[in-house]
């Protein structure tokens, strides 16, 4: 049988990641020489293939399903099972999380600026003339603080003058309808009685003096105007007490000028309770 020998030699050469057995020689087939082809692992479709490194500019998947390319993944991906990142994760659409999302802190930026941070505590907005706007009723426990300013409740009553409450409009009108019918009531007392002789310093009354609202000053000589015979007593020599259901003027004779006799009548005009 005659035997076929190449006039030029064929040389099959090395590459990366490829051997070959009898390679880079020259081989002119005077002798069966075979040539083995080796790529370092097994490539067939059950085999567990790994590379050290994969350098691809377009990746197709189920049509174009899902396209990587240009450091971008384009389309629907589907993660089963937990997935790692080590650096930052930008989106630039929407994001949709069935479960629990867990962050050390929980940043908002661009549209809206808001922080939660791991201990529970939320900051809302950056600069003063950030304005946050709530639709609906608000629940919250705890205390609120205004420019430095605490409060820990909205009162419907004014009782004890807590610092830290805000009082509803309800409690102030209330409040002042309350203040407004005892001052009124208080100013619109103006009665007359006629005295009883004791001596010549004392007259008494029976009558009780009015009691004033919180605001004013206590009732006193200075809210009544006497009259000894229809005269004017001057105020500065007078004095009264309340005793029981009596109220008593003593006179400073001295300072008046005249001594009370038993038939003198004298009347008291002012703040006196009925």
């Amino acid at each position: 049988m005659a035997r076929f020998i190449l006039k030029q030699p064929i040389r099959f050469n090395d590459g990366v990641g490829f051997s070959i057995t009898n390679g880079n020689e020259d081989i002119v087939l005077r002798d069966n020489v075979t040539v083995t082809f080796n790529i370092g692992q097994d490539v067939s479709t059950d085999s567990d293939v790994s590379f050290d490194d994969v350098t691809i500019p377009l990746i197709d998947i189920n049509d174009s399903t899902l396209r990587i390319a240009d450091q971008s993944i384009s389309g629907s991906l589907s993660v089963t099972g937990d997935l790692t990142i080590s650096s930052n994760l930008v989106g630039l659409q929407s994001a949709t999380v069935n479960g629990i999302l867990t962050a050390g802190d929980f940043k908002t930026e661009l549209s809206q600026s808001i922080t939660i941070f791991e201990s529970g505590s939320t900051a809302f907005g950056d600069t003063l003339d950030d304005i946050h706007n709530l639709t609906g009723s608000l629940n919250t426990s705890g205390s609120i603080v205004l420019n430095g300013l605490s409060f820990n409740e909205i009162s419907n009553t004014i009782v004890d003058g807590a610092a830290t409450a805000i009082v509803t409009e309800n409690a102030l009108k209330n409040y002042v309808t309350e203040q407004t019918d005892d001052f009124q009531n208080y100013l619109r007392k103006s009665f007359a009685h006629t005295g009883s002789f004791v001596n010549a310093t004392t007259q008494s009354f029976t009558a009780v003096t009015a009691s004033s609202p919180t605001g004013l000053s206590a009732t006193s000589v200075e809210d009544f105007m006497f009259f000894n015979n229809g005269a004017f007593m001057e105020t500065d020599a007078l004095s009264i007490k309340q005793s029981g259901n009596s109220m008593f003027l003593f006179v400073n004779t001295d300072s008046i000028g005249y001594d009370i006799n038993n038939d003198d009548e004298i009347v008291a005009f002012g703040k006196f309770n009925s």
